[in-house]
């Protein structure tokens, strides 16, 4: 059987999820050993809310909505996480589900091998770059990026919401002056991500920009997320700045939701759900944003 350039990336990124199913478990180890060592309460058995966080957020995530931004309202909401650990724990807890939409839809959807590829690529190395730096940000820092990634989120949100966007062309393959551009944005994409901006609602005004058909970018926004966030999701682990009670919750409860998520694409109205998710958004930047201002003039 011969095997086309699909094949061989898929191949590449079941032994890239053999490697960081071994990071992730040798990360949770040594956070369930430190927290002995600390005398600090069991952690590993993650709380319903975070079991249930994982499931709502990856159901609609697999139907490109995002799962970034829900995600980061929900854990604010109800005081799941810490701020600062935020970034860290939703590449941690989110790349196995988006490792199985990217299996998925890369050989459902047809789109030129070539520009999959390298798009992806340049996503992988924003995103290393971005979570290194991200990793060593302090709290407040982490609050502002944020807080400004969620409100760019919304607007991005906003835009695919009343089809303000461009509308996309045919094209399944790009020429090489548009395949420059688009290597260049995903990875301006991959490093924004890392301060938890979804790469999915820009990734998706990126290619119908450049005239591609708008399916084709699910295979790309989706290779691109389970590509970048093992690489990003293990340098915020090394640094320790992830949630592991809230990992495992999104891990969880995200794979059985993506599942359940693609035998109904199509069939549920998303525009209500859009909406909605731009309110809390919304809502979860200002908090963001305003918790940084009280911290800066509680210093000062």
């Amino acid at each position: 059987m011969k095997l086309d350039a699909k094949d061989i990336l898929l191949g590449a990124l079941a032994l890239l999820t053999v490697w960081y199913v071994y990071r992730l478990l040798s990360a949770l180890r040594a956070a369930a050993r430190e927290a002995r060592e600390a005398r600090e309460p069991p952690w590993i058995k993650p709380r319903a809310g975070l079991l249930a966080t994982g499931f709502i957020t990856n159901f609609f995530d697999t139907l490109g909505i995002g799962s970034f931004a829900p995600t980061t309202a929900m854990f604010r909401r109800f005081r799941l996480v810490r701020d600062e650990e935020i970034p860290g724990t939703l590449h941690a807890g989110h790349t196995i589900p988006s490792i199985v939409q990217a299996f998925l839809f890369t050989k459902l959807v047809n789109v030129d091998a070539q520009t999959l590829i390298l798009m992806i690529v340049a996503a992988v190395g924003g995103a290393w770059l971005g979570a290194g730096a991200v990793s060593r940000w302090p709290r407040r820092w982490v609050q502002l990026g944020m807080g400004s990634a969620l409100l760019a989120a919304a607007m991005l949100m906003l835009v695919t919401l009343v089809k303000a966007g461009p509308g996309g062309g045919n094209l399944l393959a790009l020429p090489v002056a548009k395949l420059l551009v688009a290597i260049g944005v995903n990875a301006l994409l991959g490093a924004l991500m890392t301060l938890g901006i979804g790469l999915y609602a820009p990734c998706m005004i990126l290619v119908s920009l450049l005239g591609m058909n708008p399916t084709a970018c699910f295979p790309i926004m989706m290779g691109s997320c389970a590509f970048l966030m093992p690489v990003a999701g293990d340098r915020f682990m090394r640094a320790r700045r992830f949630d592991p009670a809230a990992t495992i919750g999104l891990l969880c409860g995200g794979v059985p939701a993506v599942l359940l998520a693609v035998s109904l694409v199509g069939k549920l109205p998303l525009d209500a759900v859009r909406g909605l998710v731009i309110v809390v958004v919304v809502y979860t930047a200002v908090g963001m944003l305003r918790a940084a201002l009280t911290a800066r003039s509680d210093v000062s």
